[in-house]
């Protein structure tokens, strides 16, 4: 059968629409994964401020995994479109086959590399003595999932680019309508606290899992599972692509360390808990800007580098325009709910006025800048969606080291809640880089894929 989407000859703009706003969906629906645990956990009776902050210590390892299956996911997908473009059918699968073998890997690997190491990485990532215990248990379970939650989200990105871009967000859709079902049993009915909410969460990845590689093993997908045909050299070319984004995500992880870490040094035995738990909450409304917006951007990869493979470079320029105004108009919506819907959005995790308060003020804070996060995200995607990765990474990585600066710089010169002021500056100033390298280097890459000069040492 054929694809929902015909990449290389579809109307852009009606093309955009159909992929984008399915993948912003699905990653919107994705976020409850997180956010709904969250949700329940705060409000446990007696102990549920130092439940969500030891849930929000986990946090890093919960982007850990999500940064291996991007690694491999958004590694994978950009190869397979581009090789789809190119009328390469067979080479797709051979990247498809090699993907599937490092999923299976990877999650063994992490399993067995941070289970033993729990107890001081948590300490590390900010728990304390009153929330290790919390922390542990959410931990511990959560990763018993590995394998689950590296298969559904990154074989998602190897379904998504081949144009189905509704059957990935069923996916998702599927996983979080369980969680919201299954976390109120196991928390409250069965008495299972932090360990429920993340045993909830396996299973719901689990069915995610299993609806992918059912889509991946059928008749519908272009690109299959296949098994067999290993190589290095495609591993290392999809462990090259996804680079980018699982350094991204990697240091996103470190951040959040980081914010922790400095919000309890400089919070002090009095305030320290209650800034990570605030800090838990702005985290859970950040997702829900960074995530849709990374489906939007992420989602499209496919359509530009299938039409870079094609050397349809006048698509690609198209696409891009319409995408980047999706994104900057999903982050602008973001901005204004984050003023007029952020006190409801901290009541589902704390009914505490004065934490109430801190939590919305940080979120104001943060998302002070992200209306120019739209454009940071679509152009590094963009980048990264027609091979060239050298761009994307360097971008991704000044973006982080303005913010890795102000996190350390600003708590020392003005106190512990300065600290959220690090978000909204590296808004602002991973934007301004972004797209002068865009108009710089963009068009010249297109330019060469239309009109490549031709190789006089090829067949000597």
């Amino acid at each position: 059968m054929a694809a929902e989407n015909d990449l290389g000859k579809d109307n852009i703009r009606s093309l955009v629409w159909r992929i984008a706003i399915p993948s912003m969906l699905g990653q919107f629906v994705s976020v409850l994964y997180s956010i709904v645990d969250r949700i329940y956990i705060g409000n446990i009776p007696q102990v549920g401020d130092l439940a969500l902050a030891g849930v929000g210590v986990c946090g890093p390892v919960v982007t850990m995994v999500g940064s291996v299956a991007s690694l491999i996911g958004v590694g994978g997908a950009p190869l397979v479109s581009i090789r789809m473009g190119e009328g390469n059918l067979k080479e797709a699968r051979r990247v498809m086959s090699n993907c599937v073998l490092m999923l299976c890997l990877f999650s063994l690997v992490l399993v067995a590399g941070i289970l033993p190491f729990r107890k001081p990485m948590l300490y590390l990532f900010g728990a304390s003595d009153a929330t290790y215990g919390y922390a542990e248990e959410y931990f511990t379970a959560y990763l018993s999932g590995t394998l689950f939650a590296l298969a559904a989200t990154g074989l998602n990105q190897l379904v998504i680019c081949q144009g189905f871009a509704k059957v990935g967000m069923a996916s998702v859709m599927l996983g979080a309508a369980l969680n919201i079902v299954l976390d109120p049993l196991f928390i409250f009915t069965f008495d299972m606290g932090v360990r429920g909410a993340a045993i909830a969460t396996v299973i719901s990845q689990a069915a995610s899992a299993a609806f992918v590689v059912a889509f991946l093993l059928g008749k519908r997908a272009p690109v299959p599972i296949t098994f067999g045909r290993y190589s290095l050299r495609v591993i290392g070319r999809v462990l090259a692509m996804g680079f980018t984004p699982f350094v991204i995500i990697a240091i996103d992880n470190v951040m959040i360390i980081a914010m922790n870490a400095v919000l309890q040094q400089y919070g002090g035995p009095g305030e320290g808990d209650a800034l990570v738990t605030c800090n838990t909450i702005v985290q859970s409304f950040m997702l829900v800007v960074t995530m849709p917006l990374g489906g939007i951007s992420g989602g499209t990869q496919g359509l530009l580098g299938y039409n870079y493979g094609a050397r349809q470079v006048d698509r690609v320029r198209k696409a891009q325009k319409y995408i980047v105004g999706l994104c900057v108009g999903y982050t602008a919506l973001l901005f204004l709910l984050a003023r007029l819907a952020g006190p409801l959005f901290v009541r589902l995790f704390t009914q505490d006025p004065d934490l109430s308060r801190q939590a919305f003020d940080a979120i104001k804070v943060c998302t002070l800048a992200i209306i120019p996060l739209g454009v940071q995200y679509e152009l590094v995607d963009g980048f990264t969606g027609i091979g060239q990765v050298r761009f994307s990474l360097s971008l991704s990585l000044w973006r982080k080291l303005v913010y890795f600066v102000s996190i350390f710089l600003l708590p020392a010169l003005f106190g512990a809640r300065a600290a959220f002021y690090a978000e909204p500056i590296s808004d602002v100033l991973g934007p301004l880089v972004t797209t002068a390298v865009y108009f710089l280097f963009m068009g010249r890459l297109l330019e060469r894929r239309a009109h490549p000069v031709p190789d006089h040492r090829e067949g000597s």
